[in-house]
């Protein structure tokens, strides 16, 4: 399954992140601080991988405004993970023709990696090949390929997991 995405040129500096764990769950949650604006749908995408995993996407305007890592996939550590270094700042929407206006569900293969200190994650959607990475957040990143699908999503300067008491 693709995940269509239209990228839009953005001017302004990127909108802030505020992540957080649930201790009790293991879910990390990250919530982008803009005002959505536009005509698109609001509700929820859900990315299921293949092992359970699932990744959701929180739509505001037919914008992502929040992601949820509910079931992590198995996590591949790295000794180092950086991002690209060529990030394109822009304004990313969901089609209206792809999302719906409830929750949506899509398979989709995901592969998730982290640097050592669990503080960056890459997930991979599909098999597909990223061509650009664009900037949805301050510490939210977005893998696209050539035909504006989404292919992977990056979170940067993750917290570390709350401690067990």
């Amino acid at each position: 399954m693709k995940i269509p995405v239209r990228i839009e040129a953005a001017d302004e500096a990127a909108p802030a992140v505020e992540y957080r764990w649930d201790a009790d769950t293991e879910i990390l949650s990250a919530q982008v601080k803009h005002a959505a604006a536009g005509d698109g749908v609001a509700g929820s995408m859900e990315l299921e991988g293949a092992d359970g995993s699932w990744l959701i996407l929180d739509l505001t305007a037919g914008r992502i405004n929040g992601v949820e890592v509910a079931v992590w996939p198995d996590v591949q550590k790295r000794s180092s993970l950086s991002p690209p270094s060529s990030i394109e700042n822009g304004r990313v929407s969901v089609p209206e023709r792809t999302s719906r206006p409830a929750a949506q569900e899509v398979e989709i293969p995901v592969l998730a990696e982290a640097d050592e200190a669990e503080r960056v994650f890459h997930f991979k959607l599909s098999g597909a090949n990223r061509s650009r990475t664009v900037r949805l957040a301050s510490d939210l990143l977005l893998d696209i390929d050539g035909a504006s699908n989404l292919v992977g999503l990056w979170m940067l300067n993750v917290p570390p997991f709350p401690a067990q008491s």
